[in-house]
Parts: structure tokens; C-alpha cells; sequence
């Protein structure tokens, strides 16, 4: 017999800041499809997932919650594992970077790059991102903050060790270069290689003394290990990888780095592409270990227009969702709606028609209604009589067609196309139904043959479509199959028809597989869901406000320092080749100052001719895309990132002091 073909799939680690809403979720539904078609496919596969527990913001979370971070990430971690475990993910590790194991071999990597001298110590200025766990130079700021996720950055100056990131780049640019299949989409490797490798890697941070939470460096105990250097490890670690290169089998006497490494698949979110295709392939060659064959940046699943708030309770959660919908209706919801490249959306409202429409509709009644025809015209068991027509050559050839599709969608990891190959066959057979008729075949004796045979070809692509759905929708299959008496259809048996066995008793009973849903009840339902969240998380703060990080005091004195007047704006134009400036002339007392703001996406220059403005005067002036700019138009600006001129609210005269 020839050796299984082995596959070996990985999520990113969940972090443990907090409870994983739907769109955390997602990723590890998205893998358990991935690797449940693998198996189908006769892999032998390994999938690991977890969560990811050090750092500074752990610490911090800790420290406000009173507790230990121990016990903080072991509270998290259930959390995220229950919600797994409720999703029906087949994981066969769910690693943790506390786990003694993990930790032991990130202290023997960071030793053993030292050693070679591709770790040094050296000193960090720059800008923190806490909620990111990532140094930037000011240069990589976007508009003054995180490039990543947009939150404001803190000066931050420290001791600190150094991986030679620019030591290994033109080997990972090559290997980019020889390996396409490497980064996906094509978008991803895109933006790698020109936002990052071309233009020359610095150094990558890899330890902190400003807290303490996280592995120690073991010879140099003030250093805790940074967070990537850690979280990456774990897609060795988990598998017993030891620097050493000592064996480390596992309870079945395999070693699990040696049958599973190099990973098949790093299945991630695009936010966090840059840490596992540059530093992760830097460490591993560094290590002298080989690269992953595949990492994909994953899309987004944003919750209706793509803001979610704790503290509005617009935050969606995969156990609410069960709870409303069942588990398998959610699954498959969020595969089957993200596109492969651009962000999907997930709303109460798109859940209930998805649930009537495809589930209850296509899915359910197609099963209800040909168990129920079976029972009432054939005694529960049909056959197949050999009584065709052509109208079965069109059926037998579409559910025939479907499997070589759904296996090549897969393959591309294109979920959401092969779950519409899959439903391509229940959306058949639904027409199949109505251009022969059952019905009309059970009044006449004379065509019993031919109503055995049409609904024979029914349960048979029945059994087809939902043993090529068990990897988006594994208990829904099962329930199926049990209905109609068959057993679960092999991909390699999927080549022809007839596989039905002839004489199977269909159940007398058929369940229904999805309810049909109220929109209304399931929106009343929703709102004391948010209701309860926002009550959680602030007492149910309004909808119309927002709260922003707050700065540094400052004293009197550096308020008196700053002078403010209100403005009229006389005139206003476009500054060329800009997509953001506005150049305003601004009358203040008896003379004009031409002031230059990035509003032109929310207001037009004829707009703003006539406006009375808050504008701070003293301001140095500056040149912004080559036009002088001599003071500053305030505005406001909401979570959105809309914004709105900040203007007198009784008419004031221009050069009129703010106070």
C-alpha cells in the first residue's frame, strides 16, 4: 500500500486580549474546511491552531482586570477553545505559547541565533504600538499612527536584542521570485515586495525589559522574548521541533517535525501577512530549516459596515449566532460569503435569507420533499427501474461534473466557489422535481417504474452532495445520510451513478434540516443581544459617542501658548496632484492667511467660501505638497474617520478670540 500523502495546516494562534468575535472565528471554520476536504481526499493531515498569550498587553489587561496574566490567558484561551470546539473545528493541537514545551524551545532559538550572531543586542527608539505588539520608525507611521491598525503610537526607548532581518532579505526575495505559489492571493506577495523587501528591511526587535510578561531570555533575564519571535515558533514547536535536533517523538512513537514539516499551508489574516512571510522565513533560515510552502493573507469578515464596538454591542459572536441559527448554518455563512480576495460582511439581516433561502429552501426541502414523495408513493424504499428519459442525462451529468469541480476549487482554496459547486447539485435536483413531476407519476400505476426511478436518481445525487458538503457542514451531512439510509460517498466512488443501493429504507419520519426564520423575530432578538452587550461593556454607552486614547497633560502655561481665532474662509481651491488638500485664504481680523487642510474628501471648495472656521493662528507655518500653509483649520472627527469643520455656534466676527 502507498504512503498517505501528508498535509499539514496551521492558523495564526488566536490572541488572548479578549473574547474572538465571528470574524476571529471565521479563520478557524475557513482551515477546518480546508483540511476536512484533505482527509476526504486521502491526506494524512495535520491541523494546529491555539492561541497566543504574551506580551505587553496581556499584562496591562491583567493588571486592570486584578488578576495574574497566568490566570488571565488561561481564563482567554478557554474561551477561544470552547468557541472551536462549539464551531466543530478537527484540530489536532490547540497549542498554547504558555505551554512548557513551547517555551522551552523559543528560549533554545533565541540562544542558539545568538550564538551565531544573527541576534545582537543593541538600543530601540522609536514608536510603539501596544494593541500591535510592534515597533515603527516615524517614517512608517500613517498619518501619525499605526500602519496597521490605526491606533495612535507612544514614543518607546529601550534595550533591546536585534534579528539581522537584512542579512537573509535577497534570499527571501528570491525565493518569493522562484516559488509564486509561495504568498497568496498574488495582491499579498504584491505588497510584500514592494512595500517592504525592495525598498531594505531594518533589524527586527525580538526582545523587551519594559515588562515582564513573556518568555525570559534565559542569559539575559531583564529581556522577556517579543511576542513574533514567540507566537511564530509555535508552528515548529507544536510539532516537537527541538534546536537540538533530538528526537522528540509522540505518544503514537512518530516524530511529528519529520513527517509534517515543512507546513502545507499558513492559513492567516491578511493584517498579519508581513510577519509570516518575512520575519517567519527569516527565522526559519536563520534556523537552517525549511520554508512553508504556502502562506495565505486571508480576507476580512466585517460585521455590516465594517465597524464593530463592544461598547454599541454591534459586536457579533459565533455562540450568539449558534444559538439563533444552529452551528452549521453559521459555518456555512461565513464560508460561503467571503469573497477570496475582498472583505465579506456579515449581518443578522444576510444570515436570515441565506438561512430561508439557500439552507430551508434549496438545501431542506429538497431533502424533506424526496424523502416524503419516497414514502408516500413507494413505500419508503425506491429503485432504480431502468426507466429513463433524457431530462436524467442532464441531472446525472451535473452531479457527476460537481466533485472534479468542488476538488479543483479546493485546491485554489477557493471555499466559497466550491461550496457553490455543491449546491449546484441541490439547486439541479430542485429542477429535476419539477420537470418530472413525481406527483403527477404517483396517480397513474402504469409509471410507478419511471416514479422509482426519478426519485432513485434523487436520493442517489442526494448522497452525493452531501458527502461532497461534509467539509463545509460535517453534522448536516450526517443528518442527511441517515435520513435516506446511505452511506457517506467517497470522493474516488464519485465517478459514476447508481452508487444508491437499491432497497434502502428511506426514515418514515423526515426532520427538518432549517427553520425557516422571521426576520422581525430575529432582529428583536439581536437587539437585546446588543443591548446586553453594551451593558456589559459601559453600562450601554450611546451610539454617538467615542472614546479616544487620551494624550499627556499639559499645564496652563502650554494652553496660553497656542492662540486661537475664529476665521472666515473668502476663498478656497484645490491643491493640484493632491487627492486630500484644500487651500483655503482665511480672513482673521485685518489680514488673510493661507492655510492648506486634508478635508477635500469631505468638503468641496465652493463649500467652504463663506464659513466662519476655528483656526489656530500661531502655528509655524509649513509647506504641504508644495504650498505654504500658516496656521490650522480645526476639525472633529468620528470613529468613521468623517469630519466636520469646528465652527461658532452664535455668529461671531472674524480675528474674534477663542478663549
Amino acid at each position: 500500500m502507498a504512503e498517505k500523502k501528508r498535509f499539514y495546516l496551521t492558523t495564526a494562534i488566536a490572541y488572548t486580549s479578549g473574547k474572538p468575535h465571528i470574524g476571529n472565528t471565521y479563520e478557524a471554520v475557513l482551515a477546518d474546511s480546508i483540511v476536512r476536504f484533505k482527509r476526504q481526499q486521502g491526506y494524512d493531515v495535520r491541523f494546529q491552531t491555539g492561541t497566543d498569550e504574551h506580551g505587553q498587553k496581556i499584562e496591562l489587561k491583567a493588571e486592570e482586570a486584578g488578576i495574574t496574566p497566568k490566570k488571565f490567558v488561561d481564563d482567554v484561551s478557554g474561551q477561544i477553545k470552547t468557541i472551536w470546539d462549539l464551531m466543530n473545528t478537527s484540530y489536532d493541537r490547540f497549542i498554547r505559547t504558555t505551554d512548557e514545551d513551547h517555551e522551552k524551545q523559543v528560549q533554545k532559538i533565541f540562544k542558539k541565533l545568538y550564538d551565531q550572531g544573527d541576534i545582537y543586542k543593541g538600543f530601540y527608539e522609536g514608536m510603539y504600538c501596544t494593541p500591535c505588539e510592534s515597533f515603527f520608525t516615524q517614517s512608517q507611521l500613517v498619518d501619525g499612527k499605526c500602519p496597521d491598525c490605526g491606533r495612535p503610537c507612544q514614543p518607546a526607548k529601550e534595550e533591546a536584542y536585534f534579528l539581522k532581518l537584512s542579512k537573509y532579505a535577497d534570499r527571501l526575495i528570491e525565493h518569493i521570485n522562484t516559488h509564486p505559489e509561495f504568498i497568496q492571493p498574488e495582491s499579498r506577495k504584491n505588497e510584500m515586495m514592494n512595500n517592504f523587501l525592495l525598498p531594505g528591511l531594518q533589524d527586527l526587535c525580538v526582545s523587551r525589559t519594559s515588562f515582564k510578561w513573556g518568555i525570559p531570555v534565559d542569559f539575559d533575564p531583564d529581556h522577556v522574548v517579543y511576542v513574533w519571535l514567540d507566537a511564530l515558533s509555535n508552528y515548529i514547536t507544536g510539532l516537537g521541533y527541538d534546536v537540538d535536533g533530538e528526537d522528540r517523538l509522540d505518544e503514537n512513537g512518530e516524530d511529528l517535525y519529520k513527517k509534517f514539516w515543512p507546513a502545507d499551508l499558513h492559513l492567516i489574516g491578511k493584517d498579519i501577512i508581513r510577519f509570516h512571510t518575512i520575519y517567519w522565513p527569516i527565522i526559519l533560515m536563520a534556523l537552517g530549516e525549511p520554508l512553508p510552502k504556502q502562506v495565505f493573507g486571508h480576507p476580512w469578515l466585517l460585521q455590516g459596515d465594517g465597524k464593530m464596538s463592544k461598547s454599541k454591542g454591534n459586536v457579533i459572536y459565533a455562540d450568539d449566532l449558534v444559538d439563533m441559527f444552529g452551528v452549521d448554518a453559521v459555518r456555512y455563512f461565513v464560508l460561503h460569503e467571503m469573497p477570496f480576495e475582498n472583505d465579506g460582511v456579515i449581518t443578522w439581516e444576510l444570515m436570515v435569507e441565506r438561512m430561508n433561502s439557500d439552507l430551508a429552501n434549496t438545501l431542506g426541502n429538497l431533502v424533506n420533499r424526496t424523502i416524503s414523495m419516497t414514502n408516500k408513493y413507494l413505500g419508503g424504499v425506491a429503485e432504480d427501474k431502468g426507466v429513463t428519459e433524457v431530462v436524467d442525462d442532464d441531472l446525472k451529468a451535473v452531479v457527476l461534473a460537481a466533485p472534479k469541480k468542488v476538488e479543483e476549487k479546493m485546491d485554489k482554496l477557493r471555499v466559497a466557489d466550491a461550496i457553490t459547486e455543491v449546491f449546484t447539485i441541490f439547486k439541479r435536483c430542485n429542477k429535476y422535481i419539477d420537470e418530472t413531476e413525481p406527483w403527477i407519476l404517483g396517480k397513474d400505476e402504469a409509471k410507478k417504474d419511471r416514479l422509482s426511478t426519478v426519485l432513485y436518481n434523487l436520493l442517489e445525487s442526494i448522497t452525493i452532495g452531501a458527502s461532497l458538503l461534509e467539509s463545509f457542514m460535517p453534522d448536516t451531512t450526517d443528518r442527511i445520510l441517515a435520513q435516506i439510509g446511505a452511506a457517506k460517498r467517497p470522493l474516488e466512488e464519485m465517478d459514476h451513478f447508481g452508487g444508491y443501493v437499491n432497497g434502502t429504507k428511506v426514515t418514515e419520519k423526515p426532520e427538518i434540516l432549517f427553520a425557516r426564520l422571521d426576520m422581525d423575530e430575529v432582529k428583536v432578538k439581536a437587539e437585546e443581544i446588543q443591548k446586553a452587550q453594551a451593558a456589559a461593556n459601559g453600562g450601554g454607552v450611546p451610539e454617538n459617542v467615542i472614546d479616544i486614547e487620551a494624550k499627556p497633560e499639559i499645564t496652563f502655561d502650554d494652553f496660553t501658548k497656542m492662540q486661537f481665532q475664529v476665521g472666515e474662509i473668502i476663498a478656497c481651491e484645490e491643491v493640484k496632484k493632491s487627492k486630500k488638500l484644500l487651500c483655503s485664504q482665511v480672513r482673521i481680523g485685518s489680514e488673510v492667511k493661507q492655510i492648506v487642510s486634508g478635508i477635500k474628501q469631505h468638503y468641496s471648495a465652493e463649500e467652504m467660501v463663506g464659513k466662519k472656521v476655528m483656526v489656530l493662528v500661531n502655528l509655524k507655518p509649513a509647506k504641504l505638497a508644495g504650498v505654504l500653509s500658516e496656521g490650522m483649520l480645526l476639525c472633529a472627527e468620528d470613529a468613521d474617520g468623517n469630519l466636520a469643520l469646528v465652527t461658532p455656534e452664535k455668529e461671531m466676527p472674524a480675528g474674534a478670540e477663542i478663549c
